[in-house]
Parts: C-alpha cells; sequence; structure tokens
C-alpha cells in the first residue's frame, strides 16, 4: 500500500510548541483529521483536505482515516497534546484490530507532542519531579468507582497526580468528589496547582493548598496537578515554583 497514517500531536496550543517532526508530515499530508478545534489549527492549502468532527465520534474518525489510508492517501491525525496520551492513538489501534487484515500491512507512525501535563508543570516549576500518575476524570468511557478508586490509591501510594479533563458542563460534579476524596486522603495542605489554557494568550497559573481548591477553579481547558507529601513551594519575586524533590524517604 502506498497510503500512510500518522498520528500526530499538535501540543498544548503554542505553535512553537509543536515538534518538527509533526510539521514536517503536515506539509506532505493530503487529508488531516480529528476534532473540529484540533484541525483549525492546521492551515489549509492545495492538495490538502481537511476532515473535521465532534469529540465522540474517535472510533469513526480513525475508521476513515484508515479507509483514506487504504486508498492510497497521506493522512495525519492530529490531537492536541500527545496522541498517546488520553487521544486518538489507541482510537486507531481499536480501530485497526476490529478492521479488515489488509489494513495492518498500511504504513502506520505514532509522532509524539508536548502533553499539557507536561507543559504545566515545567510552567510551574517540575511538581512531577518525582514519582506521578496521570487520571483521566472524565467518566464518558469508564465507571465513576473505577475513577475513584485510581484515586485514592495513587493518594495512598503519595504520587503526584496529573488530571486531565478535570471538569465539564455535562460532569459538573465529578470534579466536586474528586477533591473531596483527595482531601480525605490527602488533608487540606498539599498544594495542587491549577494550569488553563498553558502556551495559549490566555494561560493563568494557581497554585493553592488543597484546603482552599474549589470545584470552579477547573475547566476543561485547565491541567491540575496535585503534588505529593513533598511537593514544594518557593516564595519568590515573580512567580513562585512549584517542584517535588528528586529523592524520597
Amino acid at each position: 500500500m502506498t497510503g500512510w497514517i500518522a498520528v500526530a500531536g499538535l501540543g498544548p496550543g503554542a505553535q512553537a510548541l509543536i515538534t518538527p517532526e509533526v510539521s514536517e508530515a503536515l506539509t506532505v499530508a493530503t487529508d488531516v483529521i480529528g476534532y473540529i478545534p484540533y484541525v483549525a489549527r492546521v492551515a489549509e492549502r492545495p492538495g490538502l483536505t481537511l476532515h473535521a468532527s465532534d469529540n465522540r465520534v474517535e472510533l469513526d474518525r480513525a475508521t476513515h482515516a484508515l479507509k483514506l489510508a487504504a486508498e492510497g492517501r497521506k493522512v495525519v491525525i492530529v490531537s492536541s497534546g500527545d496522541p498517546g496520551v488520553f487521544a486518538m492513538a489507541s482510537a486507531l489501534f481499536e480501530a485497526l484490530e476490529a478492521g479488515p487484515s489488509d489494513w495492518r500491512a498500511l504504513d502506520i507512525r505514532v509522532l509524539p507532542g508536548i502533553t499539557a501535563m507536561l507543559a504545566a508543570a515545567a510552567k510551574a516549576g517540575a511538581p512531577l519531579g518525582h514519582d506521578f500518575c496521570a487520571i483521566n476524570l472524565s467518566d464518558n468511557l469508564k465507571p465513576w468507582a473505577l475513577i475513584e478508586r485510581r484515586l485514592r490509591l495513587a493518594a495512598q501510594a503519595d504520587f503526584a497526580m496529573a488530571f486531565y479533563n478535570p471538569r465539564s458542563k455535562s460532569r459538573p460534579d465529578g470534579f466536586t468528589r474528586t477533591l473531596e476524596i483527595l482531601r480525605e486522603e490527602c488533608g487540606d495542605d498539599r498544594l495542587i496547582l491549577f494550569a488553563r489554557a498553558v502556551s495559549t494568550p490566555e494561560e493563568s497559573l494557581c497554585i493553592v493548598p488543597l484546603g482552599q481548591a474549589t470545584p470552579d477553579m477547573a475547566d476543561m481547558r485547565t491541567m491540575v496537578i496535585l503534588g505529593s507529601s513533598r511537593t514544594c513551594l518557593i516564595e519568590r519575586p515573580g512567580s513562585p515554583i512549584l517542584y517535588t524533590p528528586r529523592s524520597a524517604e
């Protein structure tokens, strides 16, 4: 087959944070497929067809990409951040596994990107400097009971935690419960970062003790990072530095 698929991460928002590898793939693609706001970040040009779709049709998008590549097209599936972190790479492989066997001969590449988690951590300092985990707080594809179990176990293991998709209009209560669980397990003094729209003109960072955190501090453009018991705040002129030491007792 002459077609190929690249699953590409566009980073957290700023054009400068798109990797050269992803930029090169976009310059030679015949088709770009993705969620509407992500496709909108790709410049139109002759010979390129943009296929934008709603956020909850990941498997349909993946199947469409595989069909186009099987026809000889050069397809880039775009995600924000990194495509392998709660994004389109897994959806593509689900569709590949369920599809015709000849799709498995396609040239498929996953092109990494800078995640919102890493961009937010870098802006604040180094809160993920020791062991950490990432948890998607959306219960669209998994039950809330599983999310709660993972929250409690991660807190008991004293991981720093990065939370994706903390709070949306359709899920206003889940983050309220998340904060309650974290306070039950970690107490009120644990430091928590709310990093919204990192690397865009709307960027804002807020670091507070867990006891002062409120649900309305987060939305779907916010990356939330809870420190471990050893995470520290260095006060200084300008922005403070949030970091977790590399060692643990």
